[in-house]
């Protein structure tokens, strides 16, 4: 954002607005972390706003403060109909395409109020009259964080908006240990613990309140689903329906699966590919150079970050894991010369 700019939002948010707010599908904790820290602010300021999420979010993010007044689309569509309609601007946070928001895009496209983008994924189209964006950014909450400095708010940095942010700068970091961890993180994780984020109760209702079917799905995809291509330096997980259903999948229950594929030594490709009604999901992470944001977006209609993404197939799981396979030859160079961190 430029000085003009910065100006016109603050003379926006000088009076009442009546503002929407929304996320990704399938939210994670920088997403809603992101959006209930930006409500909570917006709250103080005397405005009107509304939450709203494509679709269910894990239940491990239900106690972020506001969470009871977010609405979701795929349940109730109507209310969160009327509030795009109504809104004089909306927020579009930690995502960079209104296909990321499936059809709840289609109601923010022809929505006359003004957009403002808040996310750090590569690439971002141009569908809003606003946008803090960077990818240099560990998360979108960072970037909430950089949003209230901008907007002369520090004093209303409160232990609600803390604990928000916090959330999402710690899920989105791998609790502070992948390459977007910078000096900077680390100033503002203080900033938010002198507001009140409490860090550890924080990292226990994210990470270690595990149910037993949880931990026993994550067991079952180490000893029976990993498969794993020495010669490609790639290894991948994949889950069916039926899978899920024997260990009473819950949202959120495979979150990180793919990290386990990624942290075997000599591993700098991996992949989760599970199946959903009516394609079939996947999320894709790498260490060093090589990029999953663009093998992403060549082959499964997906994209992100350089080092994680995502993507879909509608093809069967079966056929999409063929895809894939045939696909790395094309990308054995890259993936056996892969600069790692050291």
């Amino acid at each position: 954002m430029n000085l003009q700019e910065i100006n016109e939002v603050k003379i926006l948010l000088s009076t009442t607005k009546k503002i929407v707010i929304v996320t990704h599908w399938s939210p994670d904790g920088d997403a809603m972390g992101s959006s209930l820290g930006l409500y909570n602010y917006l709250i103080q300021k005397k405005h009107k706003v509304t939450v709203i999420t494509p679709n269910d979010y894990p239940s491990f993010l239900n106690w972020l403060p506001g969470n009871d007044k977010v609405i979701d689309f795929s349940i109730k569509q109507k209310p969160a109909k009327i509030a795009v309609e109504q809104a004089d601007l909306i927020f579009c946070l930690d995502f960079n395409s209104l296909k990321r928001i499936e059809t709840l895009g289609d109601e923010v496209a022809k929505s006359t109020a003004l957009k403002f983008i808040i996310d750090h994924h590569l690439q971002p189209e141009d569908f809003a009259n606003y946008m803090l964006h960077s990818i240099k950014a560990c998360s979108t909450c960072e970037l909430v964080y950089d949003f209230m400095i901008l907007m002369d708010d520090k004093n209303l940095l409160n232990k609600d908006i803390a604990n928000c942010l916090y959330t999402g700068l710690m899920t989105d970091t791998g609790s502070f240990r992948f390459p977007s961890t910078t000096s900077k993180t680390h100033h503002i994780i203080s900033e938010l613990i002198d507001a009140g984020a409490e860090n550890a109760a924080i990292h226990n209702r994210i990470y270690d309140d595990n149910s037993e079917d949880k931990l026993r799905l994550l067991g079952y995809c180490l000893a029976e689903k990993l498969t794993v291509f020495k010669d490609y330096h790639t290894a991948f997980f994949s889950l069916t329906l039926s899978e899920l259903a024997r260990f009473n999948y819950k949202k959120g229950d495979t979150e990180g699966v793919v990290n386990y594929a990624l942290s075997m030594e000599g591993i700098c490709f991996a992949v989760f590919f599970v199946e959903a009604d009516d394609k079939i999901k996947t999320s894709f992470r790498s260490k060093g150079d090589f990029n999953v944001n663009q093998f992403a977006r060549n082959h499964f209609n997906g994209g992100g970050h350089a080092n994680a993404a995502g993507g879909m197939s509608e093809l069967s799981l079966d056929e999409t894991i063929i895809k894939f396979v045939s696909l790395l030859p094309e990308y054995k160079i890259a993936l056996c010369s892969a600069k790692l961190i050291a």
